[in-house]
Order: C-alpha cells, then sequence, then structure tokens
C-alpha cells in the first residue's frame, strides 16, 4: 500500500495558508453517482479565498478514501483552492468509512480505468455544482498517481492539469494500461513528483518519463528527491520534511500556474 491507515498529510508552509471557510469547516462528505448509476463517497473542501482558481480532484491510493485524503483536502483549502477526493470502490465495496483491517485488494482489482475516470468526471461535476472553480487539476498517490497521469490523456475529462506523486510508469499493474505507453497522448501540462530510493518506481522509469514527455511537447516537470522512499508525503515522516515542503510548494505553484494560463 501507499501510506499507514494512520498517515497525515504533512502540513502546508505557513506562508501558504490562506482563509478558508468561516469558521475553519471540515470536509463534507457526500456521495456522487457515477455515470453508470454507481455511487461512491467523497470529500469535499470548499476554500474560502479560492478566487475561481482550480479545483482539485484527488485521486487516492488502493485503499481509496479515508482519513488521509479528507485531510488533504482540507489543506488544499486551507491554500486556496477547493478540492475533493474521490473513492474508487463504491461498486464492489459500497460507501462510508472502512477500518485499517479492510481488504482493499481485491476492490482494486476489480477496477477499470473507464470508471475511474467517470468518477472523477462525477467529482468535476460536483466542483462545478458546489465552487467557484473553472478548471481543474488531478493530484493522485501510488495508484491515484498513476490514475493522474492516466488522466491527464483522457480527452472526455479534459483536463487543465496532472499532478502525479510516485505514480507507477510501467508494467500494466492493476490491470490498468501502463503510463508510459500512452504519454504520446497527453493533453494537458503534468507535474510529477518521485523519490529517489523508491522501491516501486526505478528512476529508470521516471526518466524515460520525463523524456517521453519532453519527445510529445508536453509542459511537464518530473522531480525526483534524493534519498526519499514510497509514500513520502507523510507527516509522521520528519526526516523527509525538506521533499514534502518542497513538494507542496511545487504543486501550488503548478496549481497557479493553470489557473493563470486558464484566465490569459
Amino acid at each position: 500500500m501507499c501510506f499507514a491507515f494512520d498517515a497525515r498529510p504533512p502540513d502546508l508552509p505557513a506562508d501558504l495558508v490562506r482563509p478558508r471557510m468561516a469558521g475553519g469547516a471540515g470536509a463534507e462528505k457526500l456521495e456522487l453517482t457515477s455515470a453508470d448509476g454507481t455511487v461512491f463517497s467523497a470529500a469535499l473542501a470548499e476554500s474560502g479565498d479560492a478566487g475561481g482558481g482550480p479545483g482539485v480532484i484527488i485521486l487516492p491510493d488502493v485503499r481509496g478514501l479515508y482519513r488521509f485524503y479528507i485531510e488533504l483536502a482540507e489543506r488544499f483549502a486551507d491554500a486556496g483552492h477547493h478540492a475533493i477526493a474521490i473513492d474508487y470502490f463504491g461498486r464492489t465495496a459500497g460507501t462510508g468509512e472502512r477500518d485499517g483491517d479492510w481488504e482493499y485488494m481485491p476492490h482494486v482489482e476489480q477496477t477499470l480505468l473507464s470508471q475511474i475516470q467517470a468518477d472523477a468526471d462525477a467529482a468535476r461535476a460536483a466542483l462545478v455544482e458546489r465552487t467557484d472553480a473553472t478548471s481543474f487539476v488531478t493530484v493522485g498517490f501510488c495508484f491515484g498517481g498513476m490514475q493522474s497521469f492516466l488522466a491527464a490523456t483522457s480527452p472526455e475529462l479534459m483536463l487543465d492539469g496532472a499532478v502525479g506523486f510516485y505514480g507507477l510508469l510501467a508494467g500494466g499493474r492493476f490491470g490498468m494500461p501502463p503510463v508510459l505507453d500512452h504519454v504520446g497522448e497527453t493533453r494537458c501540462p503534468v507535474l510529477g513528483l518521485f523519490g529517489g530510493a523508491d522501491q516501486a518506481i526505478p528512476t529508470s522509469d521516471v526518466d524515460t518519463y520525463d523524456r517521453l514527455l519532453e519527445e510529445a511537447g508536453v509542459e511537464h516537470e518530473v522531480v525526483i528527491y534524493p534519498g526519499a522512499p514510497h509514500s513520502f508525503f507523510d507527516r509522521s515522516f520528519a526526516e523527509h520534511e525538506g521533499a514534502c515542503s518542497d513538494a507542496w510548494r511545487r504543486v501550488i505553484g503548478f496549481l497557479e500556474k493553470v489557473g493563470a494560463a486558464r484566465a490569459a
């Protein structure tokens, strides 16, 4: 898996925090309906200071929606961006919270790329309905990082940007198409953040992804943090605090750049 069940997202650098909703309201738990009629769980955190900037669609790791990603949506709201985190498993596991012993892998193995992208589209529709967001960026982690890179190739989603933290790139894991086989189809700017000590993603794969994005003429930035493991973006990893802070700055800077390009 990516994060431990009790993991928490790193705090935002203090200078990136902006006013949120009156009273500091937390994320609202929702149930959304996908194109095939599936009802699935989501968590929406609205910012009081978004100003029409990009809305964030958070694509979790293999465990789906749990506390880490609900809090992450709140962090994005603190930074001035409406954010919604989704669950992948409404079709096979229903809705609602799950405990740390939940067996997620049988459900991961039943997911289809088309279903995940349809669920992301339903999340985008919720942002349109509930917020002033007019541009949209996916931010994913591990399994969700792979989904974010693949979402960037989707003509249906029409994203304005995609961010992937240690998204799996090769090998067709979990029955998904390998990201490296579809780089030429990428339709929006990409930010990729990887750990140099990640046992699951060789740096050679990351270098190949960077090169293929360049050859395809895709606006992109790919960063490798030396010594950082898979799932380094975790508050408990104090030794990687510098990488976490830098990653936050790069993601928020990416969102601001996407927003400025949309407004131009």
